[in-house]
């Protein structure tokens, strides 16, 4: 029996090759999606089970790290050396799920079709590419989302309303509708590059693992890979994230007139530390959620896999 040119090794809808003929030339290590080869892409296929395995993922690492965003949010919030209160930390919970739900579902039921085309359309080498383009157009089509509810659960953490109804009533009336908007420049710039970075960190380690261990990783690998790369990308935003959170807190203040307007006040009035405030609670966080979300997203896909597979040819 003849042994074939190339074992391919599976993860969700790319196929990573690696060389087993000695007659061969060794494999790049690149992604390639599966519609390159014998497996045709189902866009809708995609878009479904993103949507489902996006929403569940979201929404249970959420609610289990909810008072570590809490606490990360008042450390932020905080002006100079001021004490956080640390009661009340599942403040804003039930409407913030309501809010997760459909942004997670909608960044991976844009982002995992938007990589497929991606990966069939570019050379094997630009995988990471593929990879950091399909996370920044998720986050932006699901910013729409996450804005308000980003802005919503954080005045909730910081005491400012009791619930997710008078707080989106308040901020209409005082501020506009724009008020529910507040800070999304600095969301944009915060959250497209950590979802880009995050997911593009994720795969190619992933992808890494699966060739020097010649396997499909278990459960449990899949959430330690998750966890070091929302950890990596959680600590190079903080900054970010601290502009972030001053502008969506500030309500009709407007102690700051924009993104740099805010980084520079902080850093002369607080100093520049004021900047990392709350990445440990952020690495934390992150870094938990994303095992979390990563390990709860491949186990959903395995059993979409298993109980609703693509359409045959």
């Amino acid at each position: 029996m003849d042994v074939p040119d190339f074992q391919k090794i599976s993860l969700g809808a790319l196929e990573y090759k690696r060389c087993n003929s000695p007659m061969e030339p060794p494999c790049r290590s690149f992604a390639s999606v599966s519609a390159a080869e014998n497996k045709p892409f189902y866009f809708l296929h995609a878009v479904y089970e993103g949507i489902i395995a996006g929403g569940a993922a979201g929404v249970i690492a959420e609610a289990v790290l909810y008072p570590i965003d809490t606490i990360k949010t008042r450390l932020q919030a905080v002006h100079g050396g001021g004490k956080i209160n640390l009661k009340g930390l599942y403040s804003g919970l039930a409407g913030n799920l309501a809010g997760v739900l459909p942004a997670s579902a909608i960044f991976v039921g844009v982002y995992e079709p938007t990589k497929q085309k991606l990966l069939k359309s570019l050379p094997e080498n630009l995988s990471a590419v593929a990879q950091l383009t399909a996370g920044a157009i998720g986050g932006a089509a699901s910013s729409l989302i996450r804005v308000p509810t980003e802005v919503v659960k954080q005045r909730m953490q910081t005491g400012q309303f009791a619930s997710a109804p008078d707080a989106i009533h308040l901020i209409v009336s005082k501020e506009g509708f724009k008020g529910l908007y507040a800070g999304y420049g600095s969301f944009l710039l915060r959250d497209l590059p950590f979802d880009a970075i995050q997911f593009c960190i994720y795969e190619q380690m992933l992808m890494g693992y699966k060739l020097a261990a010649k396997r499909d990783p278990k459960d449990a690998e899949i959430a330690i890979v998750g966890a070091f790369a929302g950890a990596i990308t959680g600590a190079m935003t903080t900054p970010l994230d601290v502009v972030k959170t001053r502008l969506m807190v500030q309500g009709s203040a407007n102690q700051y007139k924009g993104i740099f307007d805010c980084a520079r006040t902080i850093a002369k009035e607080e100093g520049t530390r004021a900047l990392l405030k709350g990445v440990g609670p952020r690495v934390l966080w992150i870094g938990v959620g994303g095992a979390i979300f990563f390990g709860v997203l491949e186990k959903t896909r395995q059993i979409l896999a298993q109980r609703c597979p693509e359409p045959k040819m």
